[in-house]
């Protein structure tokens, strides 16, 4: 399969550019995908100089891409344990992170893997197809109230309650397996006028859920601040508010929450310094070129 139908990487010339790539410098692609970004990267590095990239994905069909090269280890593992892998590697210190936290276009079409629901195959949306849970394991054993909070915190679905209750009163005939299934189950509550919007609204919702997508960015975010040197760089690529609104937390104050630690002088004290007021977005040339873009965010911080 080719690249460019594998996955389109967003944002990649200010990506690159924001990284500020040395040749003999040491960095890491936190989330390997089509491996877009990872060959930029790579071709600007020396090794002769030092220069070495460590690329991370839990997706077997994304590692079994991974190029062959001296500048460049795979690491087939969750980018959550990124200060553990860097420590088993003996990376005293990296000059930059990246992360791109958006889905695939491997995923989103393959049928097989459940992420989207213009086809009708198995309920799954496991980035690591060797985890314990699937999306149908949660929304056939999951409470009700469970499954209302999921939708309603991370698809922010004002319907989540009743779109819950139909879930749980369809599992009881039989176990929801399938896409279709699901789709049959909350299309009642759907807004004819907004239907790909909220079924989008709902797939990332399960999907974030069997991830753990929100814990494991917290968990790079702050491993990043144990591996990162000072002056070193942290960019991440956002595709929805809540992990947008988390890494731009993060980067001002340190905090998820955005609450900041002050000095007696009122001076806040964060870890990161946020490089640019706004995040950076695509353009309307890659928009036209790459529609999948239209919602990617780039936020980059330096390490203090």
């Amino acid at each position: 399969m080719a690249e460019e139908v594998y996955h389109i990487p967003a944002l990649l010339p200010e990506t690159i550019e924001a990284l500020d790539i040395h040749p003999g410098g040491i960095y890491v692609d936190a989330t390997f995908g089509g491996g877009g970004h990872s060959r930029a990267i790579m071709e600007r590095l020396d090794a002769v100089a030092g220069g070495h990239l460590y690329s991370f994905d839990q997706d077997e069909d994304a590692v079994k891409r991974a190029p062959a090269d001296d500048r460049f280890t795979m690491v087939y593992s969750n980018f959550r344990f990124i200060t553990n892998f860097m420590r088993y590697y003996d990376v005293d210190g990296v000059d930059g992170i990246l992360a791109d936290l958006g889905v695939s276009f491997h995923h989103f079409d393959d049928t097989e893997r459940g992420f989207s629901f213009r086809f009708n195959g198995p309920l799954d949306m496991r980035m690591n197809r060797q985890a314990p849970h699937s999306a149908a394991d949660l929304v056939n054993t999951l409470p009700e109230e469970k499954i209302a909070d999921i939708l309603y915190i991370y698809g922010e679905l004002k319907q989540s309650r009743a779109m819950a209750r139909s879930i749980a009163r369809a599992r009881q005939s039989s176990p929801l397996t399938t896409i279709g299934q699901l789709v049959e189950c909350v299309k009642p509550h759907i807004d004819p006028r907004k239907e790909k919007k909220e079924l989008a609204q709902i797939f990332q919702a399960l999907r974030i859920e069997v991830n753990d997508e929100m814990g494991a960015l917290k968990d790079l975010l702050q491993g990043a601040m144990e591996v990162l040197k000072p002056g070193g760089r942290l960019a991440v690529i956002t595709y929805h508010s809540l992990e947008d609104r988390l890494v731009k937390n993060f980067m001002k104050t340190g905090d998820f929450v955005g609450k900041a630690d002050k000095d007696f002088f009122g001076k806040i004290n964060a870890p990161l310094k946020p490089l640019g007021n706004k995040p950076i977005v695509p353009d309307a040339g890659e928009i036209e070129r790459n529609p999948r873009s239209r919602s990617a965010k780039l936020r980059v911080a330096l390490k203090l």
